[in-house]
């Protein structure tokens, strides 16, 4: 591939990026403003710290410190720290998105969807979820704890987002005993949902084993071996039904790519037979692509 041909795909995922980041930051003032207030809700990571500040100050102080204010104070000095680990381009588009969320938490004045207490939670837990997914899947985040659970899931190679909610949670409870448990129980349910909506369609550290069986093994490892940095095992045998010679490769690969790789097996071999199921504990060294 020629350097104008990559230069070309960088400048489309960057397009895409930007255009998911934005669009990631007008969904989270939106969902803030239509499903969260109303409620009293908290949000999660440190959207919802600076939210607690603006109420602790409004209440307690005597002088509101805006959610905007607050959502920047947080994240960019997050941002200068795991951005040494963290490429500076995801940290450029993660931090332009919280600027799109606080300028648009500023700007909009948006009216309740629902009444109905549950229906807010649900569908504004909903799409919390699938607003950071959005900005997880473009390759940003919606910083703040988003930083901190990526840079730690890279380095074990592992989904942490379960212990973010913990942390969320552990955020709740202070907000419980400062403004009542009603709210921050629905915040907690709020979150909840919107940390497994994350989880279903946010799949960078679940594994996944293919089982190919080809009758061109060597174009089919050839292709893999030369787009995926991942191993692969291979057994030659003899069809069943067949009696042709055939082979049974084995590999390990990320959710994430599994679509993509399929897709390339099938352009090697429009015969393929490819089995899938989901890798519940992988040990041993395992490749996983570094956020860009």
């Amino acid at each position: 591939m020629s350097l104008q041909q990559l230069n070309k795909i960088k400048y489309i995922r960057d397009i895409i990026t930007f255009l998911a980041v934005i669009l990631s930051g007008i969904m989270q003032a939106a969902i803030i403003q239509v499903f969260m207030r109303p409620l009293n809700l908290l949000s999660s990571g440190f959207t919802g710290v600076a939210i607690l500040i603006e109420r602790i100050t409004s209440t307690y102080f005597g002088f509101s410190f805006s959610i905007s204010l607050g959502m920047l104070a947080l994240n960019i000095p997050v941002a200068i720290l795991c951005s040494k680990s963290i490429s500076k381009r995801f940290t450029f588009f993660s931090l332009l998105q919280v600027f799109v969320s606080s300028f648009c938490l500023r700007i909009f004045d948006l009216p309740p969807l629902f009444n109905d207490v549950l229906l807010n939670i649900i569908f504004g837990g909903l799409l919390y979820g699938i607003m950071t997914t959005i900005s997880l899947k473009a390759n940003a985040s919606t910083g703040g704890t988003d930083f901190i659970a990526l840079f730690v899931s890279n380095k074990i190679g592992k989904s942490i987002f379960n212990y973010v909610f913990l942390f969320n949670a552990c955020i709740l409870l202070i907000f419980g005993m400062m403004f009542g448990w009603e709210n921050a129980g629905y915040s907690i349910l709020f979150q909840f949902i919107s940390t497994k909506t994350i989880e279903t369609f946010y799949n960078r550290y679940s594994r996944v084993t293919l089982q190919i069986t080809t009758a061109k093994p060597d174009d089919v490892i050839k292709s893999l071996i030369s787009t995926h940095r991942h191993g692969i095992s291979r057994i030659d045998g003899i069809g069943g039904y067949s009696g042709k010679p055939v082979s049974l490769l084995h590999t390990v690969i990320s959710g994430y790519e599994e679509q993509e790789i399929i897709s390339l097996i099938k352009s090697v071999d429009n015969h393929v037979i490819v089995n899938t199921f989901k890798t519940e504990n992988f040990y041993g060294g395992f490749y996983l692509k570094p956020i860009e």
